[in-house]
C-alpha cells in the first residue's frame, strides 16, 4: 500500500518530500524521516511549504506529510513511520490519536503533544505562566460549573466587576476559558462612553466591533483580567527553539477592529526588536510549554512586557528571512539529536543561528528625537452653568453619602449619581405641584425645573456631558443686598452648581482627526498628502516600536475626546472613539498637569479680574492712560480691539440691545407652528437656545445697571457657536453681535491671564508649572533611551531612516493652560527681543494673534546632530512651533501674517540632500513662497488648521514659531 502526498511548491529540494513510503519500512537509502502530522490546511500552507522546502536541503533529511484522510480515518499503527514528528493541534485535529502514535513509535517530538491539551485551556496557560514566573496581567477565573458553585462568585457594578472577591475596574477584559473561542470582550467605563469592544477571529477586514452593551456575559466560564494600555499595538512573538525569537508588531484588534492588509491581502505586521528581558520571556515560554515552534502574544504597557496568550505551533507569514532561519534551526535540532544514533556524519555548524545584531547609521546629519505638543481641545457646544442654593434634607443626605463633608466639596459625574440628583429634583417638583400648604420646600421652582430639564437631556447619562458640583455653606449663601436681610437664614446650606454643554461637537471631532492626520507631516517621511511615502513615515515608525508615544488629556470630556479623535487621525484608526480613548489616552489629572480648579483662582488672578472690571466700566472713550493700563505689553491684538471698542460701556450697551433682539427673534420663532420640530445643530432645540441666551441677557446687565464683564467670554462663545453652526436660522444682527462681542472678548480673555508681564508670569506659574517641569523632563530623557524604540537593522530595508527613534508626548488641555504656557515662553526670558530681531518678529506675531482658538497648538521638536561632539552646544537643536488653531469667522485678510526662517548655512543646505525625509525640505532658496505640507483643502467647514513658520536661532538652538496664514508657508531669511 502506498502512502504520501505532494507538497505544494516548485521542484528542486521538494523531491525529498517523500511521496512514496513502504508500509512499515524505511526507504532503502537511510534518511532521517521528519513526519508532518497536521490538518491539510496547515501542512499545505505557504509558510509550511516554504520551510519544508528549505528543510529538505539538509542532505540526510526526508519529509513525509501525513495525508489528512489517514490521520482522521486510519488507526495509528497504520500511519507512516518517522523518526521525528512535527504535529500540532488545530480545529478538527485528533490530538488523542497523535499522542497514541507518539507513544507507539516514540519519535523525536518537535512540539510536545500532551502540553497541547493545556494550550487549549486559557486557565492552564495562565497557571503555567504564573508557575514559571512570567509576567501576565492581573486576572481571576470565573468557573460556571454546577458541581463547583463556590468557584462562581460574580458581582457586577456599573464600572467594575468583582470575581471571587477580586475587583476589576473598567476597562477590563473578558476571555472565554476555551482558547479556541476567540470572542474576547473589553468593557469600557461610563466616563469614556461605556459599551464594549467585541473581538473575534478575523472576518474579511475586521477583527472586532464596538457594541453599546456594557454588561458582562451571564453564561459560560471566563477569565477576567485588567486591561493593559499598549498604545494600540500588540507584539506577536514566534520562537524556534529556546534561543531564537522573531517578533512582529501589528495594530491591536481591540483598537478599531480594522485589519490592516497589504496589496496581497495579508495582515500588515512589522518586525520589532525584543529587549533582553523579552528574549528571556520567549525562552521561558518555549521551555515551559515544551513547544519548539511556538507563538505567543506580548503586551508592552507601562514600561513592562506581559504575556497574554500562548498559541502553540505558529509560523511567521511572508518573511523569507524567517523561513531560512526556521528551517536551519529545525534541521540542526533534528541532526543534533538523531544523526549520532544513525551513524550519520554530522558536525553542528559553528555559525550563530540567531540573527546577528549589526550597527547601522541613519545616514542623516540631524535626527528627530522628540516631539512635544500642547493642544487645545476642538470645537465644543457653549459651556453653561446654573447655581442654586439648596436646603432640602435629601440634598444633604446625598452630600453625606458621597463623602462631601471630608472636603466641603463634591463632584458628581457618574450616571448613577446624576440620576440621584434628578430623582430628588423630580420628587421636590412633584411635592410643589401638589400645592400642599405644609410644603416647606425652599428651593426655587424655576431652578428645580431647569435642573430637571438639563439632567433629562439626551434621554441618558454619559458622564461626560453634565456634572453637578455641591459646596457646603456653613452659614448659608452670602447676602447680595440689604433687602434680603430679613428673609435670609444663617443655617447651613449647599450651593449646587450644575454645569452642562461644553461637549466636543461633530465638527470638533473632524478638526481633531484632520489635525492628527496633518500632524504626521512633523515626522520624517510624512510629507505629501498627509501620509507621504507609504510605510515610510509616522505609521511605520510607530508600528515598529521606534516610536515612544504617550497621549495625555485633562479629565474634561471634550479634551479627552479631542485627544482620542486626534489619535485616530494620527495613527490611521477607524471606528468609535471609546476604544481609542481607553487604550491611547492617559488621564493627566495629577498635580495640576493639565487640569485646574477654575473655581479657586489665584489671588493675582482675582486682582487682575477686578482691575479689568473697573477699567471696562468707564463710560467714555479709552484714553492714552487706559491703553497704558490695559495693554502695557503693547500687544497689537489688544490695542486693535480697544480701538474697535472705543467706549466700553457704549459697546456693552450695543451688545445688550443685540442680545435682547436675539431673544425676541427666538421667541417669535417658537410661536411659529412651522418651527415646532426645528432641530438646531447637535440636537439642540429652540427652547434650549432661548434658555441659553435668556440667561446671558439676565446675567450680563446687573440690577445696578452696570455690566458683568465676566460674561463677555460666554456671550462671544455663544454667538460664535451660532454663527458657525446655526446660521441657517437667519437671525438678524448676529454678525454684528459677533463682531462687537469678539472685540470685547479679545481684550478680556487674554488679559484675564495677567495684564502686565509680572502678572502674566505669576498666573502662568500657578496654572502650568507642573506641565513645564514635565516638558523639561521629556526633553532631558530623550537622549537616555538609546537602547529602546529601534528597528532591527536587518529588517530596515524600505525605511528611510532605520536607526531613527522618536519620543512623542501629546498634551491635550483647555485654553487656560495654553495661554499660560505661551506667557511662559514670551515673558520667561528665553531670548531678549531687543537683542534678537528674529525672536522679536516671532513675538510680534504672537502679539498680533487675537484668539487662541480651538485646536491651538504649541509644538516643541528636538533634533540631534550625531556628527557633533556630545558635549557641544550644537549637538541638540530645539524648534518651537505655534499655531493659533482653527480659522474663525473673521475675514481672512485680517489674519496676521507670519514670517519664517531656517538657518541658511551650507551645513543646512547639505542636510536637505542627506535627509530626504526631513519634516520640511530645505532645498529651496530662502524667501521662496511655497505651499505648506500641512495644508489641504477640506470639506469640513471654514474652520481649518493652517500654518506658516517663524524661526529664530541662537547659539545652536533653533526656535520656531508656526503662524496662521492663508494658503502658503512663507520662508524668509531674517538675518
Amino acid at each position: 500500500m502506498l502512502w504520501g502526498c505532494f507538497a505544494a511548491g516548485g521542484t528542486g529540494a521538494l523531491h525529498k518530500i517523500d511521496c512514496i513510503m513502504r508500509k512499515g519500512n524505511y526507504p532503502p537509502e537511510r534518511q532521517i524521516v521528519v513526519g508532518i502530522c497536521s490538518m491539510m490546511k496547515k501542512s499545505k500552507s505557504k509558510p509550511m511549504t516554504q520551510i519544508l522546502e528549505r528543510l529538505c536541503r539538509f542532505e540526510y533529511i526526508t519529509v513525509v506529510i501525513f495525508p489528512e484522510d489517514v490521520i482522521l480515518n486510519e488507526p495509528v499503527d497504520k500511519w507512516p513511520l518517522c523518526d521525528c514528528l512535527v504535529s500540532f493541534h488545530s480545529k478538527g485535529f485528533p490530538l488523542d490519536k497523535a499522542v497514541s502514535y507518539a507513544n507507539l513509535r516514540n519519535p523525536l517530538l518537535i512540539n510536545d503533544l500532551n502540553t497541547q491539551y493545556h494550550i487549549q485551556d486559557r486557565r492552564e496557560v495562565y497557571r503555567i505562566l504564573q508557575q514559571e514566573g512570567i509576567d501576565l496581567p492581573r486576572y481571576a477565573v470565573l468557573n460556571r460549573d454546577p458541581d463547583k458553585p463556590d468557584e462562581c462568585n460574580l458581582v457586577e457594578g456599573e464600572d467594575h466587576v468583582e470575581v471571587n472577591g477580586e475587583v476589576f475596574p473598567k476597562p477590563f477584559v473578558e476571555k472565554p476559558v476555551c482558547a479556541e473561542d476567540h470572542n474576547v470582550y473589553i468593557y469600557y467605563p461610563t466616563s469614556a462612553g461605556g459599551g464594549s469592544q467585541r473581538l473575534f477571529r478575523k472576518i474579511g477586514s475586521r477583527s472586532s466591533v464596538y457594541s453599546p452593551e456594557s454588561n458582562v456575559r451571564k453564561t459560560g466560564s471566563y477569565i477576567y483580567e485588567e486591561f493593559m494600555p499598549t498604545d494600540g499595538t500588540d507584539v506577536k512573538v514566534y520562537t524556534v527553539g529556546p534561543d531564537y525569537a522573531h517578533a512582529e508588531a501589528r495594530k491591536s484588534p481591540a483598537l478599531d477592529g480594522k485589519v490592516e492588509r497589504d496589496s496581497e491581502g495579508k495582515e500588515i505586521r512589522y518586525p520589532v526588536m525584543l529587549t533582553a528581558m523579552e528574549k528571556l520571556v520567549a525562552r521561558k515560554v518555549c521551555l515551559a510549554f515544551k513547544q519548539t515552534v511556538c507563538g505567543f502574544d506580548l503586551l508592552r504597557a507601562n514600561g513592562h512586557s506581559y504575556v497574554c496568550d500562548v498559541n502553540g505551533f505558529s509560523f511567521v507569514k511572508n518573511s523569507m528571512k524567517y523561513y531560512d532561519d526556521c528551517a536551519k534551526i529545525l534541521g540542526n535540532i533534528v541532526m543534533r539529536e538523531l544523526a549520532p544514533q544513525f551513524h550519520i556524519p554530522w558536525s553542528i555548524p559553528t555559525e550563530a543561528e540567531d540573527i546577528p545584531i549589526v550597527p547601522t547609521t541613519s545616514g542623516t546629519m540631524m535626527e528627530l528625537r522628540c516631539v512635544i505638543a500642547i493642544i487645545r481641545h476642538g470645537d465644543r457646544t457653549p459651556k453653561q452653568k446654573m447655581k442654586m442654593e439648596v436646603r432640602n434634607p435629601m440634598f444633604f443626605e446625598l452630600f453625606d453619602k458621597y463623602g462631601g463633608y471630608k472636603t466641603g466639596k463634591l463632584k458628581l459625574k457618574k450616571p448613577k449619581q446624576l440620576q440621584e440628583v434628578l430623582d430628588i429634583a423630580r420628587q421636590l417638583l412633584l411635592e410643589l405641584g401638589d400645592g400642599r400648604e405644609d410644603c416647606e420646600i425652599e428651593e426655587k421652582k424655576s431652578k428645580l425645573e431647569q435642573l430637571k430639564t438639563v439632567l433629562e437631556m439626551y434621554g441618558h447619562f454619559s458622564g461626560i456631558n453634565r456634572k453637578v458640583q455641591i459646596t457646603y455653606l456653613p452659614h448659608g449663601q452670602p447676602k447680595t443686598s440689604s433687602e434680603e436681610e430679613d428673609t435670609r437664614k444663617e443655617c447651613p446650606s449647599l450651593l449646587l452648581v450644575l454645569k452642562w454643554g461644553g461637549e466636543l461637537t461633530p465638527a470638533g471631532r473632524v478638526q481633531a482627526e484632520e489635525l492628527g492626520r496633518a500632524f504626521r507631516c512633523m515626522y520624517p517621511g510624512g510629507q505629501g498628502d498627509y501620509a507621504g511615502f507609504p510605510g515610510c513615515g509616522l505609521l511605520r515608525l510607530h508600528s515598529t516600536y521606534r516610536h515612544d508615544l504617550k497621549i495625555y488629556a485633562s479629565d474634561e470630556g471634550r479634551v479627552q475626546m479631542t485627544a482620542a479623535a486626534f489619535a485616530k487621525g494620527l495613527l490611521a484608526l477607524e471606528g468609535e472613539l471609546t476604544p481609542i480613548l481607553v487604550q491611547m489616552v492617559k488621564s493627566a489629572n495629577m498635580n495640576g498637569l493639565l487640569d485646574n480648579d477654575s473655581d479657586s483662582l489665584s489671588g493675582c488672578q482675582h486682582r487682575v479680574k477686578a482691575r479689568l472690571h473697573e477699567i471696562m466700566q468707564k463710560d467714555q472713550e479709552f484714553t492714552e492712560e487706559d491703553y497704558d493700563r490695559l495693554a502695557p505689553t503693547g500687544a497689537s491684538s489688544v490695542v486693535n480691539s480697544m480701538r474697535i471698542v472705543e467706549n466700553p460701556v457704549m459697546t456693552c450697551d450695543q451688545v445688550y440691545t443685540l442680545i435682547q433682539s436675539l431673544t425676541s427673534q427666538i421667541r417669535k420663532r417658537l410661536e411659529d407652528p412651522k418651527s415646532a420640530d426645528l432641530q438646531l445643530y447637535h440636537s439642540e432645540t429652540l427652547e434650549l437656545m432661548l434658555q441659553r441666551w435668556s440667561k446671558l441677557e439676565r446675567d450680563f446687565r446687573m440690577k445696578s445697571g452696570r455690566y458683568d464683564i465676566s460674561k463677555i467670554p460666554d456671550i462671544y462663545d455663544c454667538v460664535k457657536y451660532d454663527v458657525q453652526h446655526n446660521a441657517t436660522l437667519g437671525l438678524e444682527d448676529t454678525l454684528e453681535l459677533f463682531r462687537l462681542s469678539r472685540a470685547l472678548a479679545d481684550i478680556i480673555i487674554p488679559q484675564e491671564y495677567g495684564i502686565n508681564k509680572v502678572e502674566k508670569l505669576d498666573i502662568a506659574y500657578a496654572y502650568c508649572l507642573p506641565l513645564v517641569k514635565k516638558i523639561q523632563l521629556d526633553l532631558q530623557r530623550t537622549h537616555e533611551d538609546e537602547s529602546v524604540n529601534k528597528l532591527h537593522p536587518l529588517y530596515s530595508r524600505g525605511v528611510m531612516s532605520p536607526g531613527r527613534h522618536v519620543r512623542t508626548r501629546l498634551y491635550f488641555t483647555s485654553e487656560s493652560h495654553v495661554h499660560s504656557l505661551l506667557s511662559t515662553f514670551r515673558y520667561g526670558g528665553l531670548l531678549d527681543e531687543e537683542k534678537d530681531q528674529q525672536w522679536k518678529r516671532a513675538m510680534d506675531y504672537l502679539g498680533a494673534v487675537s484668539e487662541l482658538n480651538y485646536m491651538t497648538q504649541i509644538v516643541i521638536m528636538l533634533y540631534e546632530d550625531n556628527n557633533k561632539d556630545p558635549s557641544s552646544e550644537e549637538r541638540f537643536h530645539v524648534e518651537l512651533h505655534f499655531s493659533p488653531g482653527v480659522k474663525g469667522c473673521e475675514e481672512e485678510e485680517k489674519a496676521p501674517m507670519g514670517f519664517g526662517f531656517r538657518p541658511a548655512s551650507a551645513e543646512v543646505s547639505d542636510l536637505s540632500r542627506d535627509e530626504p525625509d526631513r519634516a520640511l525640505p530645505l532645498s529651496e532658496p530662502m524667501g521662496i513662497h511655497r505651499r505648506s505640507p500641512l495644508i489641504r483643502n477640506r470639506k469640513t467647514g471654514s474652520m481649518e488648521p493652517e500654518v506658516g513658520v517663524v524661526v529664530g536661532v541662537v547659539v545652536g538652538v533653533v526656535v520656531v514659531v508656526v503662524a496662521a496664514v492663508k494658503d502658503e508657508t512663507r520662508i524668509a531669511s531674517i538675518f
